[in-house]
């Protein structure tokens, strides 16, 4: 590829032009970015990260020769750098290891900046995201089915059982976490590697209501900034060494759940809540096909609010038609991990911020839905 304007190039910029470094995709990377300047031009990047320094790298790009010589002296000053120190190369830094340098050009050197700092990025996320051994999504195919009681419950329940633990609330348009756990005026402070979430007794949570200044204000997102919201919940929160992400998604299967699955790497599986009656039932089964078609293990089927659990006896009373759950469970072969009755103190329970698990272990209703949550960790396994 020829360079215009050789009397803009200095010797050193001439050279990367003409002869360019690491101009290749690396084979083996742990990041990796692509972008696509204003210009048009399109520059990739790889990386290989050993002990937080870059121990390989490459690059590619369909641009021009000062594209080629912003991208190969990049990767120069980017090799063998402790990672934070490539994460801060600048456009500044690149022009001036280039020296002369035609002005017109000087946006390759901040599509090269961009593009290292985007590859830096994605191994810092992936590195959160490989923290985490099982990330288990609630679901469901329509609100107030008690997937957010479901996903709060399972979650300390975990905690109790000496796991570590961390509860994402997906929810973006109805986030009830906060509420159900007391966290109403938590607020979310930055670490070093990206987001603290807010710790409630060990447990991690993280969710959309801690950013809201007001309770009563209202997402109105469109896709694009639901899914940035979200990808940044997922790789730019820093969840530390976890046994379990317990994911609380949003009713249906629109745009927030999709993200979840495509960038929260592996899923180990899904548990869909339904309610007893035939009109929740329809919907859970789009649930379960929507895990077949993303090709994500569904654990089991919960009938939620199966009978009314009587305060003063005990006694449980059908109030809705039931067996929708066992017969999901039994037409689309998945396991029926259970069903758990309407119970006042679980409303009550979750009004006042805490987990209704965690009341009394001997209380039969708790006994119950402990039975069910280890169901869910049996088939996980």
């Amino acid at each position: 590829m020829s360079v215009q304007t050789h009397s803009s190039f200095s010797d050193t910029a001439m050279d990367h032009a003409q002869n360019p470094r690491h101009n290749e995709p690396l084979e083996h990377f742990n990041g990796h970015a692509r972008i696509t300047g204003p210009c048009g031009d399109t520059m990739e990047f790889w990386i290989q990260v050993e002990d937080e320094k870059i121990a390989d790298i490459g690059f590619t790009t369909n641009g021009c020769a000062s594209s080629l010589a912003c991208g190969s002296i990049t990767a120069e000053m980017a090799l063998h750098k402790a990672l934070p120190i490539a994460s801060n190369i600048e456009q500044k830094d690149i022009l001036n290891a280039l020296g002369d340098f035609p002005e017109s050009s000087e946006h390759c050197a901040l599509l090269a900046m961009n593009t290292l700092h985007a590859a830096c990025a994605e191994y810092v996320e992936n590195k959160n995201l490989k923290r985490i051994k099982h990330k288990i999504i609630i679901l469901s195919g329509k609100g107030g089915v008690g997937k957010s009681t479901v996903a709060v419950n399972y979650a300390v329940s975990l905690l109790q059982a000496g796991h570590r633990v961390g509860l994402l609330d997906i929810d973006l348009h109805g986030p009830s976490i906060p509420t159900m756990l007391g966290l109403e005026k938590a607020q979310l402070n930055q670490g070093p590697q990206g987001l603290l979430p807010v710790d409630w007794n060990g447990l991690k949570v993280m969710s959309i209501g801690f950013l809201m200044q007001n309770p009563d204000d209202a997402i109105i997102w469109r896709g694009p900034r639901k899914n940035s919201i979200i990808k940044q919940f997922l790789r730019n929160v820093d969840w530390g060494d976890l046994d379990f992400l317990i994911i609380d998604s949003p009713p249906g299967t629109g745009d927030e759940l999709l993200s979840v699955c495509q960038m929260g790497g592996e899923i180990r599986g899904a548990v869909v809540v339904t309610t007893p009656q035939k009109v929740s039932a329809v919907d859970a089964r789009k649930s379960v096909t929507f895990c077949r078609e993303l090709k994500i293990p569904v654990l089991g089927i919960i009938e939620n609010m199966n009978g009314f659990t009587c305060p003063r006896c005990g006694e449980i009373t059908e109030i809705l038609p039931s067996g929708a759950g066992r017969c999901i469970s039994k037409e689309m072969k998945i396991f029926y991990l259970g069903s758990i009755p309407m119970d006042l103190r679980m409303a009550r329970s979750a009004d006042e911020g805490q987990a209704f698990i965690g009341l009394n272990p001997d209380d039969p209703a708790i006994k119950n839905i402990a039975r069910i949550f280890n169901n869910i960790t049996e088939e996980s396994r």
